[in-house]
């Protein structure tokens, strides 16, 4: 019986572990070892970053991988990438390989299988397509973004010029807000100074009339026993007193009015005033001669009516 050694069995036992280890992972990356494929090629410009073993995709389905890149020189740099496809997939001659980017980064090759009635030889090449990715779209999308951005940048330089122009007036219009803000501010102080004087005024004007009222109560309580008083009186055999007396002044009145009695008729009549104008004028004329003719009043014994008479008419001759 062949005995092997410890060694050799841990060196067995590395190697099925590495070729399972292997063969697992190549399997998880879509390689297939128990399943024929196909081999055919596609060149780009440029790979974008895309690897070995990175899949071939068919409507999202899984369908083969990337077995090899390389670079052509001789070919201005060009790409070649030979990928491995199920051996039941059939290709047409119309068959694209397009280089795909997901959001993510993740590279793959999206296969279209073309016209399949006519179909093309395995190693042989497929159209080559670039699709767009995220930093295209989002490049595309930017440019109309950075062409406005630049215009405003031009005109916010074509302001900030026009501003240093005019920096003398920009000063003045600054130093005149400060003014009014701080007019504003004093102002405001201002205010609230009155408000608070105001407001003490206040409240020494409700402490006063607070004052007043309750010193206004004991008056309020006199005039309502006051009231209760006079409610106590006699006041409608009162009222019935001053209207006797207010009647009996009306008949005098009318008897006035109409010449009934003496002092009805003093107060009515002229002949009074009559006698008293004839008497005023009498007396106005005696005391005229006793100024102008003293000696008919005041001479010795006096002069008789003849001689009065006789020295009137000489006096009215001598005019």
């Amino acid at each position: 019986m062949v005995r092997f050694s410890k060694e050799f069995k841990v060196g067995l036992f590395m190697v099925i572990s590495i070729a399972i280890l292997y063969l697992g992972f190549n399997y998880l990356k879509g390689i297939d070892f128990f399943s024929s494929s196909n081999k055919y090629y596609a060149i780009y410009e440029n790979v974008n970053g895309l690897n070995v073993s990175n899949p071939v995709l068919i409507n999202g389905f899984t369908v083969g991988r990337v077995s090899q890149i390389r670079l052509l020189q001789d070919k201005t740099n060009q790409i070649l990438v030979e990928i491995d496809i199920s051996g039941d997939i059939v290709l047409g001659d119309s068959a694209t390989a397009t280089l795909n980017s997901d959001f993510l980064g993740n590279k793959s090759i999206l296969l279209g299988t073309g016209d399949i009635n006519r179909p093309i030889e395995v190693r042989d090449t497929i159209i080559a397509v670039m699709d767009r990715g995220i930093t295209d779209i989002l490049a595309e999308s930017a440019q109309p973004v950075a062409n406005n951005l630049e215009s405003t940048i031009k005109k916010i330089n074509t302001v900030l010029d026009q501003l240093a122009g005019e920096k003398g007036k920009i000063d003045s219009i600054l130093n005149n807000l400060r003014l009014v803000t701080e007019n504003v501010n004093y102002t405001i102080s201002r205010t609230r100074y009155n408000l608070d004087t105001l407001t003490g005024t206040f409240n020494q004007a409700g402490a006063a009339i607070k004052t007043s009222l309750d010193d206004l109560k004991p008056l309020l309580s006199n005039m309502t026993q006051f009231s209760d008083s006079l409610n106590n009186l006699e006041l409608s055999k009162t009222l019935a007193q001053a209207n006797q007396t207010l009647g009996a002044l009306t008949e005098a009145v009318d008897k006035f009015a109409n010449n009934e009695g003496t002092l009805g008729k003093l107060l009515t009549s002229d002949s009074l005033y009559v006698n008293l104008n004839n008497a005023v004028r009498s007396l106005d004329q005696l005391l005229i001669h006793i100024d102008t003719q003293p000696k008919h009043f005041f001479a010795p014994l006096g002069k008789s009516s003849r001689k009065i008479e006789r020295d009137r008419r000489k006096a009215e001759k001598g005019k």
